[in-house]
């Protein structure tokens, strides 16, 4: 097999190296959407799920979670099937891969504790973290290193409350750990 070499003069070799930097940033601010989407979504069910099973005698009170989550996963697979289209970055397909294990971590967490008849917050606030912590030291962004790092501060947490209170732990470490820095991820200059 014979390669073909292309010659880059100086000045087009700096062009390639600026626009591969330029796009491995503007990757990074892409996966904030998942971060606000995720983020609105269980923060919203776990503070829904506190409200209804504390202040009404609605039976039903896990609800929230089942709809959003239903509501989220289409909308995450459309998201990344849109943007299969471009080009990936190492880190972007990194991430990706790994969030796709976490999430499918989730779900098992989750049916084994239906299954079992525990409630699930403390395990899925602590997969919650290693993903965030995991993905702000590799995109080197502290917010999301301090979004992690809540995240496992809430697990601990979770352990020591109530079964009561631990829909309204996993809601503030939601909006802490995934909203906020969603948001600064977003809105990031590089």
């Amino acid at each position: 097999m014979e390669t073909i070499e292309t010659g880059l003069d100086p000045s087009q070799s700096l062009q390639l190296i600026s626009e591969t930097i330029s796009k491995t940033k503007e990757n990074i601010r892409e996966h904030s959407f998942c971060f606000m989407l995720w983020g609105w979504l269980i923060a919203i069910a776990s503070f829904s799920s506190y409200i209804l099973h504390s202040f009404t005698s609605f039976r039903y009170y896990f609800l929230p979670f089942p709809v959003l989550v239903g509501i989220g996963i289409p909308i995450t697979i459309a998201y990344y099937l849109r943007s299969e289209n471009l080009s990936e970055t190492f880190l972007s397909h990194y991430l990706k891969r790994m969030w796709i294990v976490l999430g499918l971590s989730f779900i098992v967490v989750v049916l084994t504790n239906i299954v079992q008849d525990h409630q699930p917050f403390t395990y899925t606030i602590l997969i919650g973290g290693i993903g965030t912590l995991a993905s702000g030291l590799v995109l080197k962004f502290r917010p999301l290193i301090i979004g992690g790092a809540l995240f496992l501060l809430a697990f601990v947490l979770s352990a020591f409350v109530a079964e009561d209170y631990r829909p309204l732990v996993q809601g503030i470490a939601v909006v802490t750990g995934y909203l906020i820095p969603g948001y600064l991820l977003k809105y990031s200059k590089d």
